[in-house]
């Protein structure tokens, strides 16, 4: 490979759907070269590298990894494992959609990988990099919103209102066991650990499938789930996920309730942050200057920015860890394995109707569970 401290990084990708685009615009925001793009067959890939400018189709992993430093991994879940372990063994850097993986023993197998290759690996929990979300974490980092009592979060959609609303993400053979939690409750719970600073550690969780067939195809993964999580600290939190709830496009919310504060992030209103106080509640707005702000806004205050900016700053992040440049805020395969973890317990309790503790996995671990 080029040294990548001293030319442009060059970017490949499996897969060509919606995240295709969206990683593919993040890394030329990066300014990385964007080499070659492998889908289903040889044709798709050719005609998704023409439709999103990326310089040629490939016609399978293998050369994907030839022309590559770094691969970013946009195919159905099923394929993230195994394809990301591929490129690993060739000493390629990966950024992975999640889940990382459809269970954790395989989750576990992609991170002792990456740690064998000595390579740089990222998952795109991006709402990480909306400068109000940092705000927020600064504010119970710092103490202003006192020890952390209670949160409530939510992650609603509504693609999948009706029977006949169906993607390859219904079936689990594609998809995985998990679809609502796997696909969206994985960034709500990242984002709650990551803002409160403390991890999930036990969870009571119900599941709901609406329909039992989507398109003909038989479905057996949730479109709703609720869960009561305990952490660390003894907080309680409160969350709801549905793919099933009318208007909500990307309702992805967050309140943190503290002793001496609360704070709440809306994803669908990313320029706001609500600071709750016994006295004196008040909507606070966007600002560069912000405590936890990072550098991440990149335009004036009353200049909105949204989704597309977060991705952009998550995607130069892991371009950075490449290069060797830690960030602390960097979501890495470890945290692509915490959320295959967490997702497996809220089956485990769904299924079992009992409470499930998630286990406090050293870091350092390498046998399979």
């Amino acid at each position: 490979m080029n040294d990548v401290s001293l030319t442009a990084l060059r970017a490949g990708f499996l897969g060509g759907g919606f995240m295709a685009a969206v990683h593919s615009r993040a890394a030329r925001a990066a300014r990385a070269r964007l080499v070659a793009l492998a889908s289903s067959t040889p044709e798709r890939g050719a005609a998704a590298a023409t439709e999103l400018g990326i310089e040629r189709g490939a016609a399978d992993v293998t050369e994907v990894a030839e022309l590559s430093d770094i691969v970013h991994v946009c195919t159905p879940n099923r394929d993230h494992a195994a394809q990301t372990i591929a490129l690993l063994a060739a000493g390629r850097h990966v950024i992975c959609e999640k889940p990382l993986a459809t269970t954790v023993s395989d989750a576990l197998a992609v991170v002792e990988a990456a740690d064998a290759a000595g390579v740089a690996g990222a998952v795109p929990f991006v709402y990480r990099y909306h400068p109000q979300v940092r705000h927020a974490r600064e504010l119970v980092r710092s103490g202003a919103v006192g020890t952390v009592l209670s949160v409530d979060g939510a992650y609603l959609q509504d693609w999948l209102l009706r029977e006949t609303d169906s993607n390859w993400r219904v079936d689990s053979a594609a998809g995985g066991a998990s679809r609502a939690f796997a696909d969206i409750g994985s960034h709500l719970c990242d984002l709650l650990e990551f803002v409160t600073g403390h991890p999930i550690r036990a969870v009571s969780a119900r599941t709901r499938t609406v329909f039992p067939e989507r398109g003909g195809v038989p479905v057996t993964t949730e479109d709703l789930v609720a869960v009561v999580a305990e952490l660390d600290n003894g907080a309680l939190a409160t969350l709801l996920v549905s793919q099933m709830a009318p208007g909500r496009k990307n309702g992805l919310t967050l309140e943190v309730h503290g002793t001496t504060q609360s704070v709440r992030f809306a994803q669908e209103r990313p320029e706001e942050l609500w600071i709750g106080a016994l006295t004196g509640s008040q909507l606070v707005l966007r600002d560069p200057e912000s405590p936890g702000d990072d550098g991440l806004s990149l335009v004036p205050s009353g200049h909105p920015m949204g989704y597309q900016d977060a991705f952009n700053a998550f995607v130069a992040d892991a371009y950075a860890a490449v290069r060797g440049e830690a960030s602390d805020a960097l979501p890495t395969f470890r945290d692509g394995l915490r959320a295959a973890r967490v997702t497996a317990a809220v089956l485990e309790s769904a299924l079992t109707r009992a409470w499930v503790s998630i286990p406090d996995v050293d870091e350092k671990e390498t046998q399979h569970g």
